[in-house]
């Protein structure tokens, strides 16, 4: 372990060349893995902005100009229209529908939904308990068996197609009564899309 190298020699043959009884020393300033002060950067390295890219333009999730910054402040009107209803992220305007990937035209527009929702009915534990404990008393205690309890998960996939984009969006079904909900807005945006 302590063995050393029978290939190497003492003479030191990377970096730049050094005088003898000195330090390592770096070369015009250049410190390793950084390009040359004043020359042309390498790949990877911060690259100067073009001239389009110096004037500032609107950010993602930054708040823009004439939208509000504080709360309590209502969006401006869009130019196509006024919202006339939504279903989930999709906004139908008197004129287009408004979606996070873009805009699309109302006229032509193809929708359709599916219900990818179920509803459970189960026994709750607790009057399976109750069911035990007054069983040993009398009989009355089986009546705790009728309890049920209807439980609804799941989601409605609401999709858009019109003139050539596509969007879908999921909304969670909070009873059984989420589908007819939404079918009745999009029988609403169906006879406006004609």
């Amino acid at each position: 372990m302590s063995e050393p190298n029978p290939y190497a020699d003492d003479a030191y043959k990377w970096g730049p060349p050094q005088q003898p009884g000195h330090q390592p020393t770096v070369a015009d300033g250049q410190a390793y893995g950084y390009p040359n002060p004043g020359g042309a950067p390498a790949y990877g390295y911060p690259q100067p902005l073009p001239e389009s890219a110096t004037q500032p333009g609107p950010g993602y999730g930054y708040p823009q100009h004439g939208q509000p910054t504080m709360p309590g402040q209502y969006l401006p009107v869009p130019q196509g229209g006024v919202p006339v209803l939504s279903i989930g992220d999709i906004t139908v305007m008197n004129d287009a529908i408004v979606t996070p990937s873009g805009s699309m035209p109302l006229k032509g527009a193809v929708w359709t939904a599916t219900d990818m929702s179920r509803t459970e009915e189960k026994i709750p534990a607790h009057a399976v308990v109750l069911a035990i404990i007054f069983a040993l008393f009398c009989l009355i205690g089986l009546l705790f068996l009728l309890m049920k309890e209807k439980r609804t998960t799941g989601f409605v996939q609401v999709t858009v197609t019109s003139g050539g984009r596509h969007h879908s969006t999921m909304i969670p079904a909070m009873g059984p009564h989420t589908f007819p909900a939404i079918m009745g807005q999009l029988n609403q945006a169906r006879s406006m899309s004609i």
